[in-house]
């Protein structure tokens, strides 16, 4: 049976001022932010329709990006580290760091109630036993995303602070966190254009046609924006 959807009262309200007209990124904000408020900050989204092929591995892309004005929110992270590093990871904001211990102790706990992982190069021939745990959630480190890194305290710092992380889907979408709702328009302008760059200088050599073809801005419970895709 097909799947009902029941919009609130608000949203219905909302829907009546938004449009599929393509807009500039500060129009899209304005828009976004007139939506009638909800009782919680809602976080703002940014959606990518790209035109890659998402079956072939030379088309993925994925990445990591610290936004100019973060985005109102701290993730708790893990570091796998060597033991001399453990001290200096955990004054960077690690909620755990530690080696082959701390990959034990996740391997028997089934551990996974953080936002990221970061490791440095040399534990991942240990870490790589947690492929069955972190890799389902996302969680597993990766040189393409930043996560694994001989300078693990930066890269600590930078994801407790709200770096994010992104990939694209089967469907070549790339969904990414942009801010908050209650950000000034200026912040989210520069957190959404910093996004758009690094997502076009990510473009694949292989991707034919048109690569990026939609881009949506929407709260956690607004109606969309669209964005204007500059050529």
């Amino acid at each position: 049976m097909p799947v009902i959807v029941t919009r609130s009262k608000r949203y219905k309200e909302a829907a009546k001022k938004a449009t599929t007209e393509l807009v500039t990124v500060e129009a899209a904000v304005d828009l976004v932010k007139s939506f009638a408020a909800t009782k919680f900050d809602q976080t703002v989204e940014l959606i990518f329709s790209l035109g890659i092929d998402a079956k072939q591995a030379d088309q993925m892309i994925r990445g990591s990006l610290s936004l100019p004005h973060g985005v109102g929110k701290t993730k708790r992270v893990v570091a796998f580290c060597p033991d001399h590093l453990v001290a200096s990871a955990t004054a960077a904001g690690a909620m755990r760091a530690g080696g082959q211990e701390l990959v034990a102790t996740i391997e028997k706990e089934n551990f996974t109630d953080f936002d990221v992982a970061v490791a440095t190069p040399d534990m991942m021939r240990f870490v790589g036993r947690l492929g069955k745990v972190l890799g389902p959630k996302g969680l597993m480190p990766s040189p393409k995303a930043g996560t694994v890194t001989a300078d693990v305290a930066a890269a600590v710092r930078e994801y407790a602070a709200g770096k994010i992380e992104f990939r694209n889907d089967t469907g070549g979408n790339v969904h990414s966190v942009v801010g908050k709702l209650s950000f000034d328009s200026p912040k989210l302008v520069d957190n959404i254009n910093a996004m758009i760059a690094l997502i076009r200088r990510l473009k694949p050599q292989t991707s034919k046609g048109a690569y990026i073809k939609r881009i949506i801005l929407k709260g956690s419970m607004t109606p969309a924006a669209y964005v204007k895709v500059e050529s």
